[in-house]
């Protein structure tokens, strides 16, 4: 990736950390008015963000954290003794002369910040594998896919329009919102070919279509008593369990 888009990804990023501490901030001191206001600006540079990944950078299909976080624990550096030993030459495993197994060699035990109980092939394998699956470039979108992109990207932005236009109580925003993620969802359906982590992205997307079940106004009018009556059921019936559901 360019610096350019390194930045931009930067930026997404820091806002989709910090938007729900701004939010809940603005309202505490600024009131509903300025909750109202940081959201829509906060939403606004998102998208903006958002699209010139898509259309200027081909980003294809953008993930949920922008930045994959970093794992720590397959990003351990090897101990200075371990980087001695492999420039050395010294062999690292034991292959049983009966039993074929791989065992790790005793002089070459590595140090306890760095060890594992995989083989040093099968870990070498899967770093080798898993940073090959993260540096795939990503999927080509055709025309349908771009505009199916652009729609999960502005659908924030005409939610919050419809909200000031037709309520917060009003079905019309809930309605707006779930079209537009399902005929989203529904336009890159079609694209096949798609890397490990963009899979995993559109995997997302359609779980988090369960939320419209919580969303109001569903969640005022149908969720809430029934899900109220099974944790009530879960209290009085199930062991152990009321302390929590209550």
């Amino acid at each position: 990736q360019s610096l350019p888009q390194q930045k931009l990804l930067t930026w997404l990023s820091v806002l989709e950390c910090v938007e729900v501490f701004a939010e809940m901030g603005t309202a505490r001191v600024w009131g509903e008015m300025g909750r109202w206001t940081i959201i829509v600006l906060i939403q606004l540079a998102k998208a903006i963000l958002r699209l010139l990944l898509l259309l200027w950078y081909k980003a294809g299909i953008q993930t949920s954290p922008p930045i994959v976080p970093l794992n720590r624990e397959q990003q351990q550096p090897l101990h200075p003794q371990d980087m001695e030993d492999n420039s050395s030459g010294k062999d690292q495993t034991y292959v049983g002369r009966r039993s074929s197994r791989v065992v790790r060699s005793l002089q070459n035990t590595p140090s306890l910040q760095s060890r594992h109980w995989g083989s040093p092939q099968q870990r070498e394998e899967s770093q080798s594998r898993r940073a090959e699956e993260m540096n795939q470039p990503p999927t080509p979108l055709g025309l349908q896919e771009t505009i199916a992109e652009s729609i999960y990207i502005t659908r924030p932005l005409l939610h919050l329009l419809s909200l000031g236009v037709w309520g917060q109580r009003s079905w019309k925003p809930w309605l707006l919102s779930a079209v537009l993620d399902i005929s989203s969802l529904s336009l890159l359906s079609d694209l096949k070919d798609l890397n490990r982590r963009e899979r995993a992205e559109l995997r997302r997307r359609t779980i988090l279509l369960l939320y419209y079940l919580l969303r109001s106004p569903f969640y005022d009018r149908y969720s809430e008593g029934r899900i109220l009556l099974l944790l009530r059921l879960l209290a009085d019936y199930v062991p152990g369990v009321g302390f929590v559901t209550r």
